[in-house]
């Protein structure tokens, strides 16, 4: 971690002194959540977090490491923050929480609060202010699909198969199951998941139809090959085990532990579909951060400190942040399965282990800031599938997105800490908030978040201008 040699004994610091004092006295262990927020209401010296107490939500995944390590690590303390994080059954649960108040803010699918904010499922003003994360998902098949499609995968000099793996090869496999009157189902963890649209542009890429939403359609199944369906992560690896999906996307540590269970192969990681993709966002509601903006932005402060813990010295804190993360309070998986790939590597297959240096990517390249057009993308793949049912402006891509990421509130943050010597000058990009068009996609198309329409133009697969979905199928205009 850089911190600056002549760091002054300021406000945070002063915090952080108080409630170290604080918790020794009351013998709670890093562990265990603090006692009360007694010692932090304390060490608010000059009153400015209007809201020390807080309660924040997330699904047993590895990228939720942020906040893990934010509170075990103490940068919430030196915050003048007392939080409490409360895993949530499944996303849905942890929207209506946050939606509701019961959370203060979440750890969420990138796609959840522009969902919510352009009413699809559910309608709230919910704002993501920084990004918690790129990468970290794979896609998973199950031992007997993978029988099936091995053989003909194109094979490295040592004799693996070579990567990234097309699914293309699951055309014959699809077939099969078709003629024999069976779907060929997978698993994703939410319609507005990172997993549904990686699964889905990796399905297409491969020539095979991942289906459609159409008006209060939420199975997205219309002219599908290929049936996707929701299931909560930490259930993925029992869902597969009993045959009722054939493959699933999913976050770690559940594609390792398919592996390490011996039901499953990871096929493709998501850096392999889209490299250095974002992932899941810090979200909460926007009259939240109106009515507690310095609350807001000492939680954006200690969130920022950990991601740069997380990624310091090229990863030399991840097998601490592995032994935090295998914590029953926190993902709760053995430490060897979650080490499979948060340590620089990752397990396609018993014997198969590659390096994967970037598979989870928290501070570096710039990491947490929420690009508008990273939104954008979100907003493209809802309308290319049909949740978004009707044609949009790129204006209206453009104004969705700067409704919902809020760089503003990350650069104020960030650049406080540079200023204080808590990470690095130049931790944050010179950007008017949009990528320069990206490469890395699978199948080679470039995307370019100032022209959305046109982005959407270049499928060969998925909604056109004036195509709409009716249960029959797509209809042209």
């Amino acid at each position: 971690m850089v911190i600056s040699g002549n760091l002054l004994f300021d406000r945070r610091t002063m915090i952080a002194a108080v409630l170290a004092t604080g918790l020794a006295l009351t013998g709670c262990g890093s562990s265990g959540e603090q006692s009360s927020g007694t010692n932090v209401a304390a060490a608010n010296l000059d009153g400015s977090i209007e809201k020390p107490n807080l309660t924040f939500g997330f699904i047993k995944l590895t990228d939720m490491a942020p906040l893990a390590i934010a509170k075990e690590k103490g940068f919430f303390a030196e915050e003048g923050l007392n939080v409490s994080l409360q895993p949530q059954a499944n996303w849905k649960v942890l929207l209506d929480g946050v939606i509701g108040g019961q959370l203060d803010a979440a750890h969420m699918l990138a796609g959840q609060p522009l969902a919510a904010t352009i009413g699809y499922g559910t309608k709230a003003d919910l704002i993501a202010p920084l990004s918690l994360d790129l990468n970290g998902n794979a896609i998973t098949l199950s031992n007997k699909v993978w029988d099936m499609i091995k053989a003909d995968l194109p094979k490295n000099a040592d004799g693996k198969p070579k990567h990234p793996i097309s699914a293309s090869y699951l055309q014959p496999v699809v077939t099969s199951f078709k003629e024999q009157g069976k779907p060929f189902n997978m698993g994703m963890v939410f319609p507005v998941s990172t997993h549904n649209y990686e699964l889905r542009y990796w399905l297409a890429a491969g020539g095979l139809k991942p289906g459609f939403y159409g008006a209060g359609d939420v199975t997205g199944v219309i002219d599908a090959d290929v049936k996707l369906s929701v299931t909560p992560p930490p259930q993925m690896p029992a869902t597969l085990e009993a045959g009722t999906i054939e493959g699933y996307c999913v976050g770690e540590p559940w594609n390792q532990a398919a592996v390490f269970k011996k039901i499953g192969v990871p096929v493709i990681t998501d850096d392999q579909i889209w490299n250095d993709n974002p992932e899941k966002v810090f979200s909460l509601r926007k009259d939240f951060a109106e009515k507690y903006p310095a609350t807001t932005a000492a939680m954006l402060r200690a969130i920022i400190k950990a991601q740069q813990w997380l990624d310091a010295d090229n990863g030399a804190n991840r097998p601490e942040a592995v032994k935090i993360l295998s914590r029953p309070n926190y993902v709760g998986a053995d430490e060897e399965v979650i080490a499979a790939s948060m340590t620089g590597k990752f397990t396609f297959e018993p014997g198969d282990t590659r390096d994967a240096k970037g598979f989870n990517i928290f501070f570096d390249k710039f990491a947490g800031y929420p690009y508008y057009s990273d939104a954008v993308w979100y907003l493209t793949q809802m309308r290319r599938w049909g949740q978004i049912s009707d044609d949009k402006s790129d204006q209206w891509y453009f104004d969705t997105a700067k409704a919902v990421y809020r760089p503003d509130l990350y650069l104020a943050a960030a650049k406080q800490l540079m200023k204080d010597g808590a990470i690095p000058e130049g931790s944050v990009p010179e950007t008017d908030g949009f990528r320069s068009p990206q490469g890395g996609f699978i199948e080679g198309i470039t995307y370019d978040g100032r022209k959305p329409n046109d982005y959407l133009t270049k499928f060969e697969i998925g909604l056109k201008s004036g195509d709409r979905v009716t249960a029959s199928g797509v209809s042209e205009s």
